[in-house]
């Protein structure tokens, strides 16, 4: 599984300097998530974070235009969209379920477990667009990644503590106190609630543990995570080209250990929910080992000849021929 036996294509340290294109893509994606959710509130003459100058003439409110709302819940062009583990927080805090609720949540439910469910965390988050500027900041001020490794999978257990806490206290308690709130309907409404929550992930992810919120705290991202496991955009590996330099594993932000699999032969994509199809571990990859792949592929052992684009039953098939 050495890069001797590659196909050729040319090795590169490109990774190393800068960010990649998809990152920069992606950051693109997420700043331009935050700026659609303002453009309502400044279409209609008002300014940002809640900000309104009186006037004497009639003006439109944000909600008459085409788009409206927040994360947590959206109208575009009439149609109700809505955070699938708020739905779940209003339906355990008012003990009842309200059909419209669930027409509002599918769409976005369908949308992300198609793609890649914790795409909405590695593209559209705004908070992972402030941990990334965390994670810039440590590394310009070498500090230490410290603190014991929490598993990854606790954020499944978060989420389903928030809709049983919302439960007890008769109130959707997350949407409280979101960070993801803080941000998006901080900007555009001036509606600060999470903002303590928000201090407090990014303090950790500096002083204490890298990425502690998003990758094992993260209550949505539990959500997310298992929708994930459905997901059509993967991460797919070629392991003639790897070279086991380990650079993926440093980069990824959701966590280096859904990354072994592949790694290690077991399978031919990164099949883990916790991916966010972030994209950052192909650009971090010198020899470019890595990619996106639409569909679901089987599991290893893969052979270390394999390149990209060959089905398991391909590469059996050739098997056979090459022997007879």
């Amino acid at each position: 599984m050495m890069a001797a036996g590659g196909s050729g294509r040319p090795k590169t340290a490109a990774a190393a300097k800068g960010p990649g294109r998809i990152t920069v893509a992606r950051r693109l994606v997420q700043v331009a998530a935050l700026a659609l959710f303002c453009l309502p509130v400044l279409a209609a003459g008002w300014g940002l974070f809640g900000a309104f100058s009186g006037t004497e003439t009639e003006v439109a409110t944000p909600a008459q235009g085409p788009f409206y709302g927040s994360l947590a819940s959206s109208s575009v062009a009439g149609v109700t969209l809505l955070d699938p583990l708020a739905v779940l927080e209003m339906a355990a805090a008012a003990k009842s379920f309200d059909l419209l609720w669930l027409v509002g949540a599918l769409p976005v439910v369908l949308a992300y477990g198609l793609v890649r469910g914790r795409a909405f965390c590695g593209w559209v988050c705004p908070v992972n667009l402030l941990g990334e500027g965390a994670d810039w900041l440590r590394g310009k001020l070498g500090l230490p990644d410290g603190g014991r490794p929490l598993p990854r999978r606790a954020k499944i257990a978060m989420a389903a503590a928030t809709v049983v806490l919302s439960a007890l206290a008769a109130f959707p308690l997350f949407q409280a106190v979101s960070p993801i709130g803080a941000v998006n309907k901080g900007l555009a409404f001036g509606g600060f609630a999470g903002a303590l929550t928000l201090v407090a992930v990014l303090t950790c992810d500096f002083l204490w543990k890298r990425r502690a919120w998003c990758r094992s705290l993260c209550p949505l991202g539990g959500l997310y995570q298992v929708l994930g496991r459905a997901g059509q955009l993967n991460v797919a590996i070629s392991p003639s080209e790897c070279t086991h330099c380990g650079r993926c594993q440093k980069a990824c932000l959701a966590d280096p250990s859904i990354l072994q699999p592949a790694l290690s032969g077991q399978q031919l994509q990164v099949k883990a929910g916790d991916c966010m199809a972030c994209g950052a571990c192909i650009d971090a990859c010198p020899s470019r080992a890595l990619r996106f792949q639409l569909g679901r592929r089987g599991k290893g052992p893969c052979s270390a000849a394999e390149p990209f684009g060959e089905s398991s039953a391909e590469t059996v098939t050739m098997t056979v021929s090459n022997r007879t």
